[in-house]
């Protein structure tokens, strides 16, 4: 089976009120649609771009305007209603030709996120499958530059630090899908291969659809959605600790804690693998609810003592916390 990689890139409006005008549904309205297609060289061999013109948000906001040196007369004259767009785009990358497998990448995870918003607020069937796999071109250089992975890297950055040659500008669509696959291309893509992204825009229903994924330096869960935190820190399949190399069940050394309540922590041992850390990441889904993405890695020594004098200052704040609501009662 032929594999075909979309690099693809969205410019996006919003609305210029702010809150005060932006729809829950839909607070970033696409606006153009850039895409280069390459084949299993990463061989640029065709590329897409198209004006989108705007139905929600028709005045482009001030920020818009300055980054992409979009015009609104522009999207009128140009740009096709989102829904024909759509149907070119997919058609162009051959997501239902028999014998080709689509790869989708982006620089960065919020364009397919955004997408997909898109499609659901306008009813343009989604043709995307469940899971959603995919390329995030900058995570995969990060790994190839771990000083990079620990902030947020400007594609600009990426192309400057590659040496690549820069053709046109950056912040619009179709020059930033070239430059995105430019950075594809320079990496060493066989040995990143497997480090696929998931899109978390559709979650699993239920617990049979919960996703266990496993890397060669770390695994990751992804569960179903619970109503509250609460609920799925209650939740043993969440807080249980496997080790991803030989499936075993660990005892934890440190149990469950969390310094800031957005991430949580625990320390496991497995006889025949050493140390493993756990992390939980809960995330909000578009209402109310919550799911939890759970990372688990082999960790050094050093990594362990790091973990371990984490929870000993979380245990002193929270031992001299008590102690100063003692006092207070007292008084």
């Amino acid at each position: 089976m032929a594999t075909s990689y979309i690099v693809f890139d969205l410019e996006w409006n919003q609305s210029y009120r702010g809150k005060v005008g932006k729809l829950p549904d839909l607070p970033f309205e696409i606006i153009e649609v850039g895409a280069v297609k390459l084949n299993e060289n990463l061989e640029p061999v065709s590329e897409f771009s198209r004006f989108v013109r705007p139905f929600v948000y028709k005045t482009l906001d001030y920020r818009v305007r300055a980054l992409t040196k979009i015009q609104a007369k522009q999207l009128r004259s140009e740009g096709q209603d989102f829904a024909t767009v759509m149907r070119e785009f997919f058609r162009w990358c051959g997501m239902e030709k028999e014998g080709e497998e689509v790869v989708f990448c982006s620089w960065g995870d919020t364009d397919l996120m955004e997408l997909q918003r898109n499609l659901q607020f306008f009813r343009v069937r989604n043709p995307f499958p469940y899971p959603l796999f995919y390329y995030d071109v900058q995570k995969l250089y990060g790994r190839c530059f771990p000083d990079a992975e620990k902030r947020v890297t400007a594609l600009s950055n990426a192309v400057e630090a590659l040496g690549l040659k820069e053709q046109g500008a950056f912040h619009r669509a179709i020059e930033d899908a070239r430059y995105t696959a430019a950075v594809l291309a320079a990496l060493p893509f066989d040995s990143l291969k497997v480090y696929r992204s998931l899109d978390y825009y559709r979650l699993p229903a239920n617990e049979a659809e919960e996703l266990y994924l496993c890397f060669p330096d770390y695994a990751k869960y992804v569960s179903r959605v619970f109503p509250d935190r609460e609920t799925a820190i209650q939740d043993k399949t969440v807080t249980d600790m496997l080790c991803y190399r030989c499936n075993r069940m660990l005892k934890k050394k440190l149990r469950w804690f969390s310094a800031n309540q957005r991430n949580y922590y625990c320390l496991a041992l497995c006889p025949e693998h050493g140390f493993l850390r756990g992390k939980l990441r809960f995330r909000k889904t578009e209402g109310t609810k919550v799911y939890c993405i759970k990372t688990t890695k082999i960790v050094n020594a050093e990594a362990t003592e790091r973990l371990g004098k984490m929870k000993q200052v979380l245990s002193e704040k929270q031992s001299l916390q008590r102690h100063r609501q003692q006092l207070r009662k007292k008084s």
